[in-house]
């Protein structure tokens, strides 16, 4: 198992690019599910959950051929069923239940980690399609839905914490071959739901509305094979542009969608940063003394929560009193516990964090819990002094690509090791 070794102190500078959206990838190479002709996929990043998307649906029986960054899926046959071993590496093959019940008015998917049904967001997609018209039985950790036919509805999918992204994307492709007009109220408006609608559409589907909170599916009855090029990812474009906050001297991401990340910098605009805009460029340089923030994390066009963790780490060596409100996911502080061995003064409240801006950070071993968490313990090993060892970094491989080949570009000491 591989460790990434960070020496910091290094100044970062240059230009880098932006890979393609994980979560856009994932329901798109889902969604070449739902027809059987070709469907050509450009800007795939090359991340262990899209290489475990594309071995789900080559048991599932479509053939599945890789190049660089582009990927080709012909699904001419289809199986209904998704076993455990298939599917137990990663959360968001559960985006495969959608295309399945649309094309074979079923599917049978063993969820990641046994049953997840319950305050988890599936029992919304399960909401979703219910009232489609699909039966649903849950058995040991496996779920399957079917239908004899799907029929448009009106559907609501806020859930306690706001829209479900992944349900909006799932309900969205059954529905496209469901008969009659379906209505997703409550949806989710995030870029890769647009992207996904993007998508579908030009596989001839009937799509309106997506980028709102009210998307409207006119069922067709079947889909053509498109070509599609997925957008870049936001998440990955603010992980640079804090970094570039922390250690850098006027540091440039290409290939970024401004609105798609204008949470991110409107926040570093207010503590203080110098955000300069080109057409499909970001550069973010130091401009005198930085000023500590108030956040509070909301689906999207809000503060995202992908990048809390990583404005924590930039906060805890902002001067001054900083707060986080986590809204979406409230216990989503599994990195705090990390940054405190480093020295970061850290308190939490709820699902509020209080951070005392500290002037100095120290390199410890230190583990990654979860993607974005993984990233904020990178982020602070490039401004602390000394040698930041971080285990699990298979939890970056998830969603950044050559995130330290990225990094090693723009100046920093950075090497991956095996453990």
């Amino acid at each position: 198992m591989d460790k990434i070794v960070v020496h910091g102190g290094r100044e970062l500078s240059g230009t880098i690019k932006i890979s393609g959206s994980k979560n856009s990838a994932l329901p798109i190479i889902a969604a070449t599910l739902l027809t059987r002709e070709p469907c050509v996929l450009h800007r795939v990043p090359d991340l262990s959950d899209t290489n475990y998307m594309l071995q789900i649906l080559r048991h599932l029986g479509a053939d599945v051929e890789r190049a660089s960054g582009t990927v080709t899926v012909t699904a001419e046959k289809v199986e209904s069923l998704a076993p455990y071993d298939v599917v137990r590496k990663m959360r968001a093959s559960v985006c495969v239940l959608g295309p399945l019940l649309g094309r074979c008015k079923e599917a049978n998917v063993s969820m990641p980690g046994g049953c997840v049904i319950g305050d988890r967001p599936i029992d919304l997609h399960l909401k979703g399609f219910e009232a489609l018209g699909a039966a649903i039985r849950v058995e040991g950790g496996d779920v399957r839905v079917f239908a004899p036919k799907l029929t448009g509805a009106i559907i609501n999918l806020r859930g306690k914490f706001g829209p479900t992204v992944l349900g909006t994307d799932n309900v969205m492709m059954a529905a496209t071959l469901a008969e009659g007009i379906t209505v997703i109220e409550g949806a989710a408006s995030e870029p890769e739901v647009v992207d996904l609608a993007d998508f579908l559409n030009k596989m001839g589907a009937k799509i309106e509305g997506a980028g709102t909170r009210r998307i409207i599916i006119e069922g067709v009855k079947e889909l053509h094979g498109a070509e599609h090029t997925v957008i870049p990812d936001r998440i990955e474009a603010g992980t640079f542009l804090v970094a570039g906050a922390m250690c850098g001297n006027g540091v440039t991401i290409k290939r970024v969608d401004r609105d798609h990340v204008s949470a991110v910098t409107n926040a570093l605009a207010a503590a203080g940063f110098q955000i300069q805009w080109a057409e499909d460029s970001i550069t973010i340089s130091p401009n005198g003394a930085t000023k500590p923030l108030e956040l509070v994390t909301e689906p999207y066009p809000g503060f995202p929560t992908d990048m809390q963790a990583q404005m924590c780490a930039l906060l805890c060596m902002t001067d001054g009193i900083s707060v986080i409100t986590e809204n979406v996911f409230p216990q989503r502080y599994m990195h705090v516990a990390e940054l405190k061995r480093m020295g970061a003064h850290v308190q939490l409240e709820g699902a509020t964090a209080i951070i005392q801006g500290v002037d100095r950070l120290f390199g410890a071993p230190v583990m990654a819990s979860d993607l974005r968490a993984s990233a904020a313990l990178v982020l602070a090993g490039l401004k602390a002094e000394g040698r930041t060892e971080i285990s699990r970094v298979y939890h970056i491989d998830r969603g950044y690509e050559h995130l330290d080949e990225k990094l090693i570009e723009l100046g920093a000491d950075i090497e991956r090791v095996k453990a």
